[in-house]
């Protein structure tokens, strides 16, 4: 696959928040290796090991700030000393599970923390573009069988979704009045549910298989039965570069929502991953929680229409389920192997995907 990304992006200064965590990660590698001139905002890696450490991503950075979104002075700081052209926002609090332990946290970080943002570009006249990344759980869930699409109501029970509706609100509210009149061009990028080697967060359902084959005990799960879109990490972010790409070059009628989720095929249950999971990494065993009962809520179906994204982006996916599974299981089995492997992997594996 030929990518024209490098021409938009070589020489660029981009402002990027969330650069410590999974995702993050790996757009920092990409945007390096397109030639960009990455300044990174974020907290310290919040779990131990992660890839931000264990990749080295900060030796590929033009500069990086390590503070909160929540501190507008220091977020508008280091926005304008870095005078980016192209911004992307992925800081967050994007656990389900944690933000029923700390909504408030979550509320802060996931609207305030975007309407501080916005604020910080607003005062920053070197921004061309925005890409805000949400959820694919910003939908008000009706549990039916068929995709949402950007025109869909927005909701949420759980207070990770609800507040990343709330973003999507702020983000609409932002460019209808004060983005609409020759402003920077914004737009908000919905993604599902990603896996790829170099998460480690709690609750997630690839990091906690890794940590079990790691400790060679069973995986616990809570649903099997839940179904979810899943997607290798580079498809969401190759849809959020292919954005921010058109934005720059201009184009007002794609400063909008997306969704960047994966083929209908591949939008299936927790159970039948981990069937697929285990044929690339048969040590992976796993059971039921027993006390899956008293779990919270959480959504049992989710799944995103991209046809939007496939018209006007001419985005589509380029591994599927299987290669994604495929290259997740390699990456996690080599880094275990040799955790000073880590970037070699993450550099392997975007140039497997850019091929």
């Amino acid at each position: 696959m030929s990518l024209p990304l490098s021409s938009a992006f070589a020489g660029r200064s981009v402002f990027l928040t969330g650069h410590t965590g999974f995702k993050g990660s790996w757009l920092s590698v990409w945007l390096a290796r397109l030639g960009a001139r990455v300044h990174g905002y974020a907290l310290p890696p919040c779990t131990t090991p992660s890839m931000f450490e264990l990749a080295k991503v900060e030796s590929l950075l033009k500069h990086h700030v390590l503070a909160d979104v929540r501190d507008l002075a220091a977020l508008t700081t280091a926005m304008q000393e870095a005078a980016p052209e192209i911004v992307f926002h992925l800081a967050a609090q994007p656990l389900v599970r944690l933000s029923y332990r700390d909504p408030a946290t979550t509320w802060s970080t996931n609207v305030m923390g975007t309407v501080n943002l916005l604020e910080a570009v607003r005062a920053c006249p070197s921004v061309k573009a925005v890409v805000v990344v949400t959820t694919d759980k910003c939908y008000e869930n009706r549990e039916w069988l068929w995709g949402y699409r950007e025109s869909d109501p927005l909701g949420g029970n759980d207070p990770y979704s609800a507040s990343k509706a709330a973003t999507e609100l702020v983000v609409q509210s932002y460019r209808k009045s004060f983005f609409w009149n020759g402003g920077p061009l914004l737009a908000s990028a919905r993604a599902g549910n990603v896996i790829g080697g170099g998460d480690w967060s709690e609750d997630r359902l690839i990091p906690d298989a890794a940590r079990a084959v790691a400790a060679t005990r069973p995986l616990v799960i809570r649903n099997p039965d839940a179904t979810r879109p899943w997607q290798h990490a580079l498809e969401s972010l190759h849809g959020y570069l292919l954005l921010a790409t058109r934005l720059l070059a201009g184009e007002a009628a794609l400063a909008d929502a997306f969704n960047f989720g994966p083929d209908a095929a591949d939008n299936i249950p927790v159970g039948e991953l981990l069937k697929r999971l285990h044929a690339h990494w048969p040590e992976l065993a796993w059971e039921l929680d027993p006390q899956a009962a008293a779990s919270p809520h959480e959504a049992r179906f989710l799944y995103l229409d991209s046809s939007k994204a496939r018209r006007l982006l001419n985005w589509s996916p380029v591994w599927n389920l299987a290669e994604g599974l495929d290259k997740t299981a390699q990456w996690y089995r080599a880094v275990q192997k040799n955790p000073a492997a880590a970037r070699a992997m993450t550099e392997q594996q975007l140039d497997e995907f850019c091929r």
